[in-house]
C-alpha cells in the first residue's frame, strides 16, 4: 500500500494499451448457461403472451410500458434458493415506482432540463437499489431505461396511472412466469458458486452513486445540448461504464457497449426500414429477448449487439409512427457520448485505492 499510484495520465495510458482492447474480445465461460437461458426463456414466454394481448386489447397504446413490466424477468438468475422470487417481487415494484415517478414528475409540469435531472438522480438510485439488494444482471440499466421511456412532454393524470398500471400487470405476470418454472433453475453447488455482488461498504456505495449520477447528468445535458431526442441513452451508455468495479471493467464495458451498439444499430436500421408491422416486431423482439440472455454472459460486446435492436424494437414498438429507422444512427451517437464521458470520468473520479488496483492487476501479468 505504500507504492505510488500510477497518474491517472499512466492510467488512460495503460487502459488503452492493445492487450487491454484485445481483452474486449475474449469470450468468458458463463456460470451456469442453462440459468441463463432460462431467464431469457422466462422473459419471452412472457413477452409472447403479453405484448399480443395488449396489442388486440383495448389499450395498444400501453404496449411499450407492458414490454418493460416484462424485463423484470431477467433478474435473480443466480440469486441463492428461495431467494428469487422475492428478488423478483422487489424489482417488479421499482420497476412499476420508475414508470410512476417520472410520469409523476412529467404530469406536475417538470421542464425538460428537470426530467434530465431526475433522470440522473435515478441512475445513481437504482445503482445503490442494486448494488444494495444483489439484484445481479442486468442490474440498474433496466430501471433506467424505464425511466427515460416515461419521459414526455405533458401527461394527464389518467395516463400515469393507466402506463404505471401496464407496467405493474406485466411485471406480476412475469414473476408468476418465473415463479412457475423456478424448479428448471440450476442451483449453486459447492464446487461450482454463483457469482454474487461484493459485499460494498455504505460509503462506497454512496460514493460511487455519487460519481454515476454526476456522470450521468453530464451525459444526459450533453445529448440533449446536441439536439438529441432519446438523451437517456446518452446517460445509459455513462452509466453502464462507471458502474464497473474496477477501472479495467469501466474500459472493456465501454469498448464493448460501443462497438455492439454500431453492429447492432445496423441490424435494427436493416429490420426497420421494411416497414415491419407490429406482429413483425413483436416475434423479432421475443426471440432477441432470449438469445440475449445465451451470449451476454460470454461477451458484453456481444450481447449489445442484440440488446440495441431490442431496445430500439421497444421504443419502435411503443411509438411506431414517431420512432423508425432514423433512431438508429442517434443510438450509435449517444452511446458513444455517453460512454465516452464514463470512461473520463471514471478515470479522473478515481481513488487511490482503483488505482493502486490496476497497478497491481498490471504487475501480475505475465
Amino acid at each position: 500500500m505504500s507504492r505510488r499510484p500510477p497518474s491517472r495520465r499512466q492510467v488512460m495510458r495503460h487502459l488503452l494499451h492493445p492487450r487491454n482492447l484485445r481483452g474486449s474480445l475474449t469470450l468468458s465461460p458463463q456460470p451456469s448457461l442453462r440459468n441463463a437461458a432460462l431467464a431469457g426463456l422466462q422473459a419471452a414466454v412472457a413477452a409472447a403472451i403479453a405484448l399480443p394481448l395488449t396489442l388486440v386489447s383495448p389499450w395498444p397504446h400501453l404496449i411499450g410500458f407492458v414490454a418493460l413490466g416484462v424485463l423484470v424477468a431477467l433478474f435473480g438468475r443466480f440469486a441463492p434458493p428461495r431467494s428469487r422470487n422475492p428478488i423478483l417481487l422487489q424489482c417488479a415494484l421499482w420497476q412499476s415506482l420508475a414508470v410512476f415517478g417520472m410520469s409523476m414528475a412529467v404530469w406536475l409540469g417538470a421542464s425538460a432540463a428537470g426530467q434530465l435531472a431526475l433522470l440522473a438522480f435515478a441512475c445513481g438510485f437504482f445503482f445503490l437499489v442494486c448494488v444494495t439488494g444483489r439484484f445481479g444482471a442486468p442490474g440498474p440499466l433496466i430501471f433506467v431505461f424505464a425511466v427515460g421511456a416515461s419521459m414526455a412532454d405533458s401527461l394527464t393524470l389518467a395516463q400515469v396511472l393507466e402506463r404505471t398500471a401496464a407496467t405493474a400487470a406485466a411485471a406480476a405476470f412475469s414473476w408468476a412466469v418465473c415463479a412457475a418454472s423456478e424448479a428448471l433453475r440450476h442451483p449453486p453447488r459447492p464446487g461450482r458458486p454463483f457469482p454474487a455482488e461484493p459485499a460494498r461498504p455504505l460509503p462506497h456505495r454512496l460514493m460511487a452513486a455519487a460519481r454515476i449520477t454526476a456522470g450521468t447528468a453530464l451525459a444526459a445535458y450533453a445529448s440533449h445540448a446536441l439536439g438529441a431526442n432519446h438523451p437517456a441513452w446518452a446517460a445509459m451508455g455513462t452509466l453502464a461504464v462507471m458502474q464497473g468495479t474496477h477501472l479495467h471493467i469501466s474500459m472493456n464495458r465501454a469498448l464493448q457497449r460501443m462497438a455492439g451498439t454500431v453492429a447492432g444499430a445496423l441490424l435494427a436500421w436493416a429490420f426497420l426500414i421494411q416497414n415491419p408491422t407490429a406482429w413483425a416486431v413483436i416475434a423479432a423482439l421475443v426471440l432477441l429477448q432470449f438469445v440475449t440472455e445465451v451470449v451476454i454472459g460470454a461477451n458484453y460486446g456481444l450481447g449489445q449487439v442484440l440488446v440495441t435492436p431490442m431496445a430500439l424494437l421497444m421504443t419502435h414498438l411503443a411509438a411506431p409512427h414517431a420512432a423508425g429507422a432514423a433512431m438508429a444512427p442517434e443510438r450509435v451517437l449517444d452511446t458513444l457520448l455517453g460512454a465516452t464521458i464514463g470512461i473520463c470520468l471514471a478515470v479522473v473520479l478515481s481513488s487511490l485505492d482503483d488505482r493502486r488496483h490496476l497497478a497491481g492487476q498490471r504487475d501480475a501479468r505475465p
